[in-house]
Protein backbone atom coordinates (compact mmCIF):
# COMPACT_ATOMS: atom_id res chain seq x y z
CA UNK A 1 0.00 0.00 0.00
CA UNK A 2 2.34 2.64 1.01
CA UNK A 3 5.10 4.35 3.45
CA UNK A 4 3.92 7.08 5.09
CA UNK A 5 5.69 9.31 7.19
CA UNK A 6 5.52 12.21 9.36
CA UNK A 7 7.01 15.48 8.79
CA UNK A 8 6.81 19.53 9.65
CA UNK A 9 4.95 20.01 7.15
CA UNK A 10 2.00 17.25 7.84
CA UNK A 11 1.81 13.70 6.90
CA UNK A 12 2.92 12.47 3.92
CA UNK A 13 3.28 9.33 1.68
CA UNK A 14 7.51 8.23 0.56
CA UNK A 15 7.42 8.09 -3.12
CA UNK A 16 10.29 7.30 -6.19
CA UNK A 17 12.11 5.19 -3.44
CA UNK A 18 12.60 7.61 -0.95
CA UNK A 19 13.23 10.80 -2.84
CA UNK A 20 10.19 12.55 -3.24
CA UNK A 21 7.08 12.92 -0.39
CA UNK A 22 3.70 13.13 -1.16
CA UNK A 23 1.84 15.64 1.21
CA UNK A 24 -1.03 14.93 2.07
CA UNK A 25 -4.46 16.95 2.75
CA UNK A 26 -6.50 15.00 5.73
CA UNK A 27 -8.95 18.21 5.45
CA UNK A 28 -8.35 17.99 9.17
CA UNK A 29 -5.62 20.76 9.80
CA UNK A 30 -5.58 19.78 13.50
CA UNK A 31 -3.43 16.76 12.96
CA UNK A 32 -0.61 16.98 12.60
CA UNK A 33 1.12 13.39 12.58
CA UNK A 34 0.45 9.87 11.72
CA UNK A 35 -0.22 9.55 15.76
CA UNK A 36 -2.70 12.11 15.91
CA UNK A 37 -4.07 10.55 12.69
CA UNK A 38 -4.27 6.91 14.36
CA UNK A 39 -5.92 8.47 17.61
CA UNK A 40 -8.58 10.10 15.84
CA UNK A 41 -9.38 6.98 14.45
CA UNK A 42 -8.21 6.99 10.88
CA UNK A 43 -6.37 4.50 9.44
CA UNK A 44 -3.83 4.04 7.22
CA UNK A 45 -5.46 2.95 4.05
CA UNK A 46 -7.68 6.27 4.33
CA UNK A 47 -4.38 8.06 5.45
CA UNK A 48 -2.64 6.16 2.33
CA UNK A 49 -5.52 7.59 -0.09
CA UNK A 50 -5.89 10.68 0.94
CA UNK A 51 -5.37 13.82 -2.04
CA UNK A 52 -1.86 15.27 -2.52
CA UNK A 53 -1.54 18.60 -2.03
CA UNK A 54 2.16 18.88 -2.64
CA UNK A 55 5.26 16.69 -3.71
CA UNK A 56 8.77 18.10 -2.16
CA UNK A 57 12.03 16.46 -2.13
CA UNK A 58 12.23 14.29 1.23
CA UNK A 59 15.50 16.40 2.87
CA UNK A 60 12.80 19.50 2.45
CA UNK A 61 9.86 18.00 4.14
CA UNK A 62 12.00 17.67 7.24
CA UNK A 63 10.93 13.92 8.14
CA UNK A 64 9.94 13.76 11.80
CA UNK A 65 9.33 10.30 14.13
CA UNK A 66 6.66 8.91 12.19
CA UNK A 67 4.48 8.64 15.40
CA UNK A 68 6.29 11.45 17.64
CA UNK A 69 4.57 10.71 20.73
CA UNK A 70 3.31 6.71 21.16
CA UNK A 71 0.68 6.56 24.11
CA UNK A 72 3.04 3.56 24.97
CA UNK A 73 5.87 1.96 24.00
CA UNK A 74 6.36 -1.65 24.86
CA UNK A 75 9.71 -3.12 24.55
CA UNK A 76 11.01 -6.52 24.65
CA UNK A 77 13.99 -8.03 25.83
CA UNK A 78 15.83 -10.99 25.17
CA UNK A 79 13.90 -11.84 22.27
CA UNK A 80 16.22 -13.40 19.94
CA UNK A 81 18.44 -16.87 20.87
CA UNK A 82 21.89 -15.76 20.00
CA UNK A 83 21.40 -11.95 21.85
CA UNK A 84 20.34 -14.30 24.95
CA UNK A 85 23.43 -16.37 24.45
CA UNK A 86 25.76 -13.29 24.10
CA UNK A 87 24.77 -11.62 27.63
CA UNK A 88 24.32 -15.00 29.84
CA UNK A 89 20.43 -15.28 29.39
CA UNK A 90 18.79 -18.49 30.25
CA UNK A 91 15.42 -18.40 28.09
CA UNK A 92 12.21 -18.32 31.32
CA UNK A 93 10.85 -21.07 32.46
CA UNK A 94 7.16 -19.74 31.75
CA UNK A 95 8.18 -18.90 27.97
CA UNK A 96 6.67 -15.48 28.28
CA UNK A 97 8.49 -12.59 27.10
CA UNK A 98 10.81 -10.14 29.06
CA UNK A 99 8.41 -6.62 28.79
CA UNK A 100 9.09 -3.43 29.93
CA UNK A 101 7.76 0.08 29.00
CA UNK A 102 9.49 3.35 27.65
CA UNK A 103 8.88 6.83 28.13
CA UNK A 104 6.97 8.67 25.27
CA UNK A 105 9.05 11.59 25.66
CA UNK A 106 12.56 9.35 24.47
CA UNK A 107 10.97 9.37 20.91
CA UNK A 108 13.09 11.08 18.20
CA UNK A 109 13.22 10.65 14.37
CA UNK A 110 15.62 9.82 11.91
CA UNK A 111 18.80 12.17 11.45
CA UNK A 112 18.22 13.55 14.93
CA UNK A 113 20.58 13.43 17.54
CA UNK A 114 20.92 10.63 20.64
CA UNK A 115 22.33 12.89 23.44
CA UNK A 116 24.39 11.11 25.65
CA UNK A 117 23.03 11.72 29.34
CA UNK A 118 25.03 13.69 31.48
CA UNK A 119 24.02 11.48 34.74
CA UNK A 120 25.15 8.04 32.29
CA UNK A 121 27.48 8.71 29.47
CA UNK A 122 29.92 6.24 29.53
CA UNK A 123 28.00 2.94 28.79
CA UNK A 124 25.29 3.46 26.36
CA UNK A 125 24.12 1.38 24.00
CA UNK A 126 22.40 0.83 21.12
CA UNK A 127 19.80 -2.20 19.56
CA UNK A 128 18.56 -2.48 15.92
CA UNK A 129 14.58 -3.80 16.47
CA UNK A 130 11.46 -4.08 14.21
CA UNK A 131 9.17 -2.06 15.80
CA UNK A 132 5.51 -2.51 15.31
CA UNK A 133 2.76 0.27 15.09
CA UNK A 134 -0.93 -0.27 16.77
CA UNK A 135 -3.76 1.06 14.41
CA UNK A 136 -6.90 -0.01 16.11
CA UNK A 137 -7.56 -0.39 20.04
CA UNK A 138 -7.03 -4.10 21.09
CA UNK A 139 -7.94 -6.17 24.28
CA UNK A 140 -7.06 -9.63 24.60
CA UNK A 141 -6.74 -10.49 20.91
CA UNK A 142 -5.64 -13.91 19.85
CA UNK A 143 -2.21 -14.19 17.68
CA UNK A 144 -4.54 -14.56 14.72
CA UNK A 145 -6.43 -11.45 15.20
CA UNK A 146 -3.31 -9.62 15.72
CA UNK A 147 -2.46 -8.70 11.74
CA UNK A 148 -5.98 -7.05 11.85
CA UNK A 149 -4.60 -4.17 14.83
CA UNK A 150 -1.23 -3.63 13.36
CA UNK A 151 -1.13 -0.28 11.20
CA UNK A 152 2.41 -1.18 9.95
CA UNK A 153 6.32 -1.35 10.87
CA UNK A 154 8.82 0.82 11.40
CA UNK A 155 12.73 1.31 12.32
CA UNK A 156 13.58 1.73 16.39
CA UNK A 157 17.12 1.71 18.25
CA UNK A 158 16.21 0.79 21.50
CA UNK A 159 19.35 3.03 23.13
CA UNK A 160 20.21 1.95 26.85
CA UNK A 161 22.63 3.19 29.24
CA UNK A 162 23.79 0.08 30.91
CA UNK A 163 25.11 1.36 33.85
CA UNK A 164 21.79 2.66 35.04
CA UNK A 165 19.96 -0.46 33.49
CA UNK A 166 22.61 -2.77 35.69
CA UNK A 167 22.76 -0.81 38.83
CA UNK A 168 26.22 -0.09 38.50
CA UNK A 169 25.51 3.72 39.62
CA UNK A 170 26.44 4.48 43.00
CA UNK A 171 23.09 4.86 45.09
CA UNK A 172 21.10 4.39 42.10
CA UNK A 173 18.88 1.21 41.47
CA UNK A 174 19.02 -0.99 38.72
CA UNK A 175 16.26 0.37 36.69
CA UNK A 176 15.68 -1.48 32.84
CA UNK A 177 13.03 1.55 32.37
CA UNK A 178 14.82 4.47 33.44
CA UNK A 179 17.94 3.30 31.48
CA UNK A 180 16.23 3.01 28.47
CA UNK A 181 14.01 6.27 28.88
CA UNK A 182 16.24 9.41 28.77
CA UNK A 183 15.25 11.91 25.94
CA UNK A 184 16.61 10.85 22.55
CA UNK A 185 16.74 6.82 23.61
CA UNK A 186 14.08 5.85 21.43
CA UNK A 187 14.65 6.94 17.55
CA UNK A 188 11.88 5.59 15.31
CA UNK A 189 11.79 5.67 11.36
CA UNK A 190 12.04 6.64 9.03
CA UNK A 191 8.30 5.52 7.68
CA UNK A 192 5.61 3.59 8.51
CA UNK A 193 5.51 0.77 6.25
CA UNK A 194 2.12 -1.37 6.07
CA UNK A 195 2.29 -4.63 5.93
CA UNK A 196 0.93 -5.56 2.09
CA UNK A 197 4.49 -3.89 1.54
CA UNK A 198 6.16 -6.93 2.39
CA UNK A 199 6.57 -10.14 1.09
CA UNK A 200 6.90 -11.94 4.23
CA UNK A 201 6.33 -9.58 6.81
CA UNK A 202 7.23 -12.01 9.32
CA UNK A 203 11.28 -12.76 8.36
CA UNK A 204 12.78 -9.28 7.35
CA UNK A 205 16.40 -8.98 7.20
CA UNK A 206 17.81 -6.67 10.15
CA UNK A 207 21.31 -4.93 9.98
CA UNK A 208 23.35 -2.66 12.63
CA UNK A 209 25.91 -0.90 11.34
CA UNK A 210 28.26 1.80 14.23
CA UNK A 211 30.58 4.23 12.62
CA UNK A 212 30.33 2.01 9.31
CA UNK A 213 31.24 -1.39 10.92
CA UNK A 214 28.74 -4.13 10.98
CA UNK A 215 27.43 -4.77 14.40
CA UNK A 216 24.50 -6.80 14.20
CA UNK A 217 22.72 -9.20 11.17
CA UNK A 218 19.73 -11.46 12.01
CA UNK A 219 16.35 -11.93 10.70
CA UNK A 220 12.81 -11.35 12.14
CA UNK A 221 11.67 -14.43 11.30
CA UNK A 222 14.64 -15.60 13.97
CA UNK A 223 12.02 -13.40 16.84
CA UNK A 224 11.83 -16.21 19.50
CA UNK A 225 7.79 -14.35 20.15
CA UNK A 226 7.02 -13.87 16.78
CA UNK A 227 5.33 -10.24 15.97
CA UNK A 228 1.07 -11.76 16.05
CA UNK A 229 1.87 -13.65 19.30
CA UNK A 230 3.49 -10.69 20.74
CA UNK A 231 1.07 -7.97 20.27
CA UNK A 232 -1.63 -10.94 21.54
CA UNK A 233 0.39 -11.27 24.64
CA UNK A 234 0.92 -7.86 25.22
CA UNK A 235 -2.94 -7.37 24.42
CA UNK A 236 -3.92 -9.24 27.27
CA UNK A 237 -1.31 -6.92 29.74
CA UNK A 238 -3.09 -3.89 28.81
CA UNK A 239 -5.24 -2.23 26.31
CA UNK A 240 -3.43 -1.54 23.02
CA UNK A 241 -4.10 1.57 21.58
CA UNK A 242 -4.35 3.01 18.49
CA UNK A 243 -0.16 4.88 17.78
CA UNK A 244 1.29 2.24 20.67
CA UNK A 245 4.57 1.24 19.71
CA UNK A 246 6.17 -2.29 19.95
CA UNK A 247 9.49 -2.80 19.79
CA UNK A 248 9.79 -6.27 19.39
CA UNK A 249 13.26 -6.98 20.96
CA UNK A 250 17.28 -6.99 19.15
CA UNK A 251 19.59 -9.79 18.07
CA UNK A 252 23.05 -10.51 19.10
CA UNK A 253 25.94 -8.08 18.14
CA UNK A 254 24.73 -5.23 20.70
CA UNK A 255 27.87 -2.97 22.42
CA UNK A 256 28.18 -4.16 26.13
CA UNK A 257 29.19 -7.75 25.89
CA UNK A 258 32.38 -6.37 24.43
CA UNK A 259 32.56 -2.47 26.23
CA UNK A 260 32.43 -0.88 22.91
CA UNK A 261 29.51 2.09 23.84
CA UNK A 262 28.37 4.41 21.60
CA UNK A 263 30.71 7.95 22.06
CA UNK A 264 30.10 11.39 20.87
CA UNK A 265 30.27 11.34 17.10
CA UNK A 266 29.35 7.72 16.87
CA UNK A 267 26.79 6.73 13.95
CA UNK A 268 23.88 4.52 14.73
CA UNK A 269 22.82 3.19 11.49
CA UNK A 270 20.62 0.21 10.74
CA UNK A 271 18.60 -0.78 7.96
CA UNK A 272 15.31 -3.38 8.08
CA UNK A 273 14.31 -4.98 4.93
CA UNK A 274 11.69 -3.16 3.33
CA UNK A 275 11.40 -0.16 5.81
CA UNK A 276 14.52 2.15 4.98
CA UNK A 277 17.61 3.20 6.96
CA UNK A 278 17.27 4.92 10.55
CA UNK A 279 20.39 7.02 10.94
CA UNK A 280 21.20 9.02 14.15
CA UNK A 281 24.37 10.23 15.69
CA UNK A 282 25.46 10.64 19.06
CA UNK A 283 26.33 14.16 20.81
Amino acid sequence: MSRLVSTTRGIGRLEQDGETVALLDLSRPDIKDLGGALREGLDVTSIAAAPVRERVPTAQAQLRAPIPRPPKIWAVGFAYADHRSEVGQARNAGGEPFIFLKAPSSVIGSGQSIRLPRVASDQVDYEGELAVVIGRRATDITPSQARAVIAGYTICNDVSARDVQKGRIPGRAANVSAAKSFDTFTPLGPSLVTLDEFADPDDLDLRTWVDGELRQKARTGQLLYPVPELVAYLSRQTTLEPGDVIATGTPAGVGHPSGRFLRPGSEVRIEIEGCGVLRNTCI
